[in-house]
């Protein structure tokens, strides 16, 4: 019997089987090779881009944000500020104080008490030309300020420094700033309940400096003819006004600032000027709110926001 014409045959599909069984598990392997170098690559995207959010860019300009820090959005010629939720972030106040301030071409300004760096910032914005210093005395802050300015491109014009403002006048030069800007500590020290997160407290009470440090701070750097300007409590206005008169400031412009019409002011914000003359200038009230609990036009029209984009709110002050 020839067992040829019947094994041979056999062995040849065998070997064909084998053949694309082992092609079968080859590809199968370059699969799985190719998955995992896939999720490998993935993966090291994926980290790549949690890396990249850790740092907001501005152009070629890399600024880090710390673990409990955000980036807003100031709402204003694509300006950005970095800010620390564990600490003391600037309200409406600060914003209500950029808008009152007279910044203009060839200015030198010193705000003191600069904090997150927000009104030089917006200064700037508004002003290019302008030479803008920021003293604060705590070094965390004026660490984050700085990160803040290097984001938005500012570091030709704004330069943020530690120091105690009480000292200002000797560390940056007496009378040589056409403008001061100060949103101070508003609480006399003794005075309600002390946040005890330190950063909120030395920017609400007066713990490191008091209305009147600031006062003489800002006559020491004004030359004659600078202005001061600045946004309090209502309730401390003749405290303001005595104290400015004291230091050769006199008053020249008045705001108040409402919560709403019908109610009393619990702002006000506050012009002087070194060696200046009367008379008295009051503006027109402005009101955060309307009746309705909406914000009024005036406000919107502060924070550039479209009539369109109304929405109710409250706003923190501070």
């Amino acid at each position: 019997m020839d067992l040829s014409s019947e094994v041979l045959p056999f062995l040849y599909a065998r070997c064909r089987t084998m053949v694309l069984l082992s092609w079968t598990v080859s590809a199968l392997f370059d699969t799985i090779r190719m998955i995992f170098l896939l999720r490998g690559k993935k993966g090291l995207d994926s980290n790549s881009m949690m890396e990249e959010n850790k740092y907001p860019t501005d152009g070629d300009c890399r600024v880090p944000l710390g673990e409990f820090e955000r980036l807003d959005d100031l709402q204003y010629k694509g300006l950005r500020i970095i800010q620390d939720t564990r600490k003391f972030c600037f309200g409406v106040d600060a914003v209500l104080l950029s808008h009152f301030t007279e910044i203009r071409k060839g200015d030198r300004a010193v705000d003191l008490g600069t904090g997150t760096g927000v009104l030089p910032i917006l200064l700037a914005g508004r002003m290019p030309d302008a030479e803008i210093y920021g003293m604060e005395i705590q070094p965390d802050m004026v660490e984050m300020a700085n990160r803040s300015i290097r984001l938005n491109g500012l570091e030709s014009h704004v330069r943020i420094q530690t120091g105690d403002l009480k000292k200002a006048p000797d560390v940056l030069g007496k009378n040589r700033f056409t403008l001061v800007v100060s949103n101070p500590p508003y609480r006399k020290a003794g005075s309600g309940a002390v946040n005890p997160r330190d950063a909120k407290a030395i920017a609400r009470h007066e713990i490191l400096c008091t209305l009147d440090d600031v006062l003489a701070a800002a006559s020491g750097l004004l030359a004659p003819g600078g202005r001061l300007a600045m946004i309090h409590r209502a309730d401390r206005l003749t405290d303001i006004l005595a104290g400015m008169r004291q230091h050769r400031l006199e008053p020249k412009r008045i705001c108040t600032v409402h919560p709403q019409p019908g109610k009393a002011p619990n702002r006000i914000l506050v012009e002087a000027e070194r060696f200046g003359k009367s008379p008295l200038r009051w503006l027109p009230p402005l009101f955060i709110y309307q009746e309705n609990g909406q914000y009024t036009k005036e406000l919107m029209g502060i924070y550039h926001i479209p009539v369109a984009e109304e929405k109710k709110g409250k706003m923190e002050q501070g």
